[in-house]
C-alpha cells in the first residue's frame, strides 16, 4: 500500500472531483502521491490523472476515496466490485446514514478490500486533505497508518462501519441544529428590526456555554420544562406573527413536552 520506503502511498484513486475531492487531491499532488481521479463532470484536475471510468481510477490503486454523495455511494461501490481486490483499502468519505456505511461495507468485504468510514468533522474547501476526520471499519486502522503521516487529521473509532458516521451525525444535531435556531431567531428579528441587538445576545449567550452550562440544560431542562413549553409557544407565535414559519420553536416546545412527559432524567 505504500511505496518501498514505506513513506507514502504508490497512488491514491479519488472518485470524485468536485470542491471536496478536488482539494483533497490537489494536497495529494503537492505531497508527490500519484492521484488517479474520476468524475462525471470534472474532467481535468492539475497534477491528476483523470480517467474515462471509475473502474479505470481504481484498479491497482492502494487507496481509493470516495468523495462524492451518499446518494451516489452505493453505486460507485457496485461499480468498482470487479476492480478491488485484496490488498485495497476503499474509504467512503461521504456523509451518510451509519447503516448506508453498514450495508457499503457489507459489498465492499466479498473482493477482499478493506472497508473504511470516513466521517469529515469540518468542511474540505479550505482544510482539504487536513480536514479533521473520524474513521472506522475494518481498514480503519491501516488508513490512519497511510494517510495520518501525510498529515490527514485521522482518529481511529473501531472496526465497525457506521461508528465514524453516527458520531459525526450526533455532532450534526447540535451544529445544524444551532445553526437552524439561529436563523429562525436571526429572520424574525430582521423582520421586527432588531439585527444587531439579536446578533449581539446571540453572541454572548454562545461565550458562556461551557460544561457548566451544559450539566445545567441536562438538569434544568427537565425540571423547568413545562414553564419552558409555554415559553417556546409564545416564541412560535412571535414568529409566526412576523410572517415567517415556524419550525425550531415549535420543535424546542414538543421536546420539552416529551420531557415533561418522561419519568426518566434527560442522559
Amino acid at each position: 500500500m505504500t511505496d518501498s520506503a514505506g513513506t507514502l502511498p504508490t497512488a491514491v484513486a479519488m472518485i470524485g472531483l468536485g470542491e471536496a475531492g478536488r482539494a483533497i487531491a490537489t494536497d495529494l499532488v503537492a505531497l508527490g502521491v500519484r492521484v488517479v481521479g474520476w468524475d462525471p463532470v470534472v474532467k481535468q484536475v492539475d497534477g491528476v490523472l483523470v480517467t474515462a471510468t471509475a473502474t479505470e481510477a481504481a484498479r491497482g490503486a492502494p487507496v481509493t476515496l470516495s468523495v462524492n454523495s451518499a446518494s451516489a455511494s452505493r453505486h460507485v461501490v457496485q461499480d468498482l466490485l470487479p476492480v478491488l481486490e485484496a490488498g485495497q483499502v476503499f474509504a467512503d468519505l461521504n456523509t451518510g446514514s451509519p447503516a448506508l456505511k453498514q450495508e457499503l461495507g457489507e459489498l465492499v468485504a466479498p473482493t477482499g478490500a478493506q472497508f473504511v468510514d470516513i466521517a469529515l468533522m469540518t468542511p474540505v474547501p479550505g482544510n482539504g486533505l487536513r480536514t479533521p476526520s473520524l474513521a472506522s471499519g475494518p481498514g480503519a486502522r491501516r488508513f490512519v497508518e497511510v494517510m495520518a503521516p501525510l498529515g490527514m487529521p485521522v482518529e481511529y473509532v473501531d472496526d465497525q462501519p457506521g461508528s465514524a458516521a453516527t458520531r459525526k451525525l450526533l455532532r450534526s444535531i447540535f451544529i445544524k441544529g444551532l445553526h437552524a435556531a439561529f436563523l429562525e431567531g436571526y429572520n424574525t428579528a430582521a423582520k421586527l428590526g432588531w439585527t444587531d441587538w439579536y446578533l449581539g445576545e446571540v453572541g454572548t449567550s454562545l461565550d458562556v456555554i461551557n460544561a457548566a452550562a451544559i450539566e445545567r440544560i441536562l438538569k434544568g431542562s427537565k425540571v423547568h420544562a413545562v414553564r419552558r413549553i409555554h415559553e417556546m409557544e409564545a416564541a412560535a407565535d412571535l414568529v409566526r406573527e412576523a410572517g415567517l414559519t415556524a419550525r425550531v420553536s415549535v420543535a424546542a416546545a414538543e421536546i420539552l413536552r416529551e420531557l415533561s412527559q418522561s419519568a426518566e432524567e434527560p442522559t
